[in-house]
């Protein structure tokens, strides 16, 4: 059986939000926020402030899991498991794609709150927007192309005639933190391809940041999932260990800083753990290059996003032939 749950209302229109808004009337966030668990909203209070970057004005109140709440959630998740894992291909690939339709629907909207919670100027924030509907879009593809391998066997003469059949399963609840820095693009990342291979999940957005991976789970209640299949649930650092040491819990996800994802790791116990760190990307500038060209894009490399991104420019190896005509343009440009 699928069970379909409603969410709160669809957000109000205001006046223009935002450095670089361009339209007199634009989706503003709502009020209040109710996380969501179980595949539920629960307007449990309204204790997390949510402000305005550009103006450091209120923008939002969110509703604040307890330890109980993500207890819950948790259980939630590990009873979902066999209807998540029975749930066939072409189910889980419709209500992803359903998912994509109605962010790509909701676009502008999502891009108002991303502009809001996050302080993107509006072209990037609708960049990830489509980068949000792209995964949705692409994990409805791959949960049809989850399949196994047939091995040969006869590598020596007692296992001749024999073959090996493997399959994929679905790992289990899957735990999944996210960051600050791209809100909807990392919270998709992870949610997609977790109903894509069948894995129900519990989700824990970065308290500046939650409108966004609050907007999914209010699209994901009306897509079809089994009940229990998804919790979205901002909660206070101090609540947060179950995310990561739970035993119910199979496969932790976390994109953030090093040091957090370490930490976070040797609490994992014998959960499997996926770690998104960073890098430390390098731009190289050899002596026949366009340097005009190759300043603008380490530029915008280096400070887009104010460098709060995993693929930031971070290290830039010069030709020596070039190298000071090109720090003096780089000088130039970042001033």
């Amino acid at each position: 059986m699928l069970a379909a749950a409603g969410g709160p209302p669809r957000r109000a229109v205001a006046p223009g939000i935002g450095a670089g808004s361009d339209a007199k009337e634009t989706a503003m966030p709502q009020d209040r926020y109710p996380y969501y668990l179980a595949s539920e909203p629960v307007p449990a209070n309204a204790d997390l402030e949510v402000r305005d970057k550009y103006t450091g004005e209120v923008a939002a109140r969110v509703a604040l899991a307890d330890d109980a709440a993500i207890d819950a959630a948790v259980g939630a998740a590990a009873d979902a498991a066999p209807a998540m894992a029975a749930l066939p291909a072409h189910a889980r690939a419709s209500a992803l794609s359903r998912c994509a339709r109605t962010f790509a629907e909701r676009a502008e909207e999502l891009a108002r709150v991303l502009c809001v919670e996050v302080g993107k100027p509006i072209g990037d924030a609708r960049g990830e927007v489509g980068r949000l509907v792209d995964t949705f879009t692409i994990a409805a593809e791959e949960a049809l192309r989850i399949g196994g391998e047939v091995m040969p066997l006869d590598r020596t003469p007692r296992a001749e005639g024999t073959l090996c059949l493997t399959r994929r399963v679905p790992v289990g609840p899957v735990s999944c933190i996210v960051p600050f820095n791209y809100p909807l693009n990392l919270a998709a990342h992870k949610a997609a391809p977790a109903i894509a291979a069948g894995c129900p999940f519990v989700l824990k957005p970065a308290s500046l940041a939650p409108l966004g991976s609050l907007i999914i789970g209010e699209v994901l209640a009306g897509c079809g999932l089994p009940a229990g299949a998804f919790s979205v649930l901002p909660c206070r650092r101090e609540n947060a260990g179950r995310f990561s040491e739970d035993p119910r819990l199979k496969l932790l996800t976390f994109t953030g800083s090093p040091e957090a994802g370490w930490a976070l790791k040797a609490r994992a116990g014998k959960m499997k753990v996926v770690l998104e760190l960073g890098g430390n990307a390098a731009c190289v500038v050899d002596a026949d290059a366009d340097l005009d060209h190759a300043v603008a894009r380490v530029v915008l490399g280096a400070f887009g996003q104010s460098g709060q991104s995993c693929i930031s420019v971070q290290r830039v190896f010069v030709h020596a032939d070039v190298y000071a005509a090109f720090s003096e343009k780089l000088a130039a440009a970042a001033k």
